[in-house]
């Protein structure tokens, strides 16, 4: 149905980009879900300083975690280690719960789409394993909300889940690529080893700066003022 509803251009080699017009049909969706889910989200909300905090504190987060996944150190055998940019969707799920944090997710799977796979997919099951399941898993850190530790455990359980969707997108659609170099009696797990090389990599360097006292101290500020110290 997607391809009714966005304009795809198909490559010599069999793969599609999108038009100028998908990345407008994106974009507009985008924007669609993103006034939904404030309206969906906030509405349990009855203060109103409340609602506008978790929104502004969730577009924020958002913002964030697009802007940082354009700075990032690429792998010689491909995938990439961002600032930081999976830690932010996680982090609006274990401020606001399950409920916000896999809508800011899905909404971040579109945004992640539009930057790296819109110039080449293979299919519309392969951008949903690649992008809108992947991306979306990092909001189950929201069922850790309001827990111990939840910010860690929310966060590492989000990176194993995108993790998860991401290999099984290497395994319907990206085992041809496998590089030759790669022991081929071992080549089964060739897409658990590529896709989780770099996401426990940028998941165990973010671990380790937010392990450092100051920030600790900033997160825990931050997530006060973000659900706790409302004041009118």
């Amino acid at each position: 149905m997607l391809s009714f509803l966005v304009e795809f251009v198909k490559k010599d080699d069999g793969a599609y980009l999108l038009g100028k017009g998908g990345y407008f049909a994106f974009a507009a969706f985008i924007l669609l879900l993103v006034i939904a889910a404030a309206v969906i989200t906030t509405r349990k909300d009855k203060n109103n300083d409340l609602r506008t905090v978790r929104l502004t504190v969730s577009a924020i987060s958002l913002a964030l975690a697009f802007i940082t996944s354009f700075i990032k150190f690429e792998l010689p055998f491909g995938g990439s280690i961002t600032l930081f940019s999976m830690f932010f969707i996680c982090f609006i799920g274990y401020l606001y719960g399950p409920a916000t944090g896999l809508t800011a997710a899905f909404a971040y799977s579109f945004l992640q789409f539009i930057q790296s796979g819109g110039t080449y997919f293979l299919s519309i099951p392969q951008v949903l394993f690649d992008y809108i399941l992947a991306f979306t898993a990092l909001g189950i850190a929201g069922f850790w909300y309001r827990r111990k530790h939840g910010l860690v455990v929310g966060y590492i359980a989000g990176c194993i889940a995108r993790g998860v969707f991401a290999s099984i997108a290497g395994y319907l659609y990206w085992m041809d690529y496998m590089p030759e170099s790669f022991p081929k009696a071992i080549a089964f797990l060739y897409p658990i080893v590529y896709n989780y090389f770099y996401i426990l990599a940028e998941m165990v360097i973010t671990l380790i700066i937010l392990a450092i006292p100051a920030v600790r101290r900033a997160i825990r500020r931050i997530s006060y003022e973000a659900t706790q110290n409302i004041r009118g």
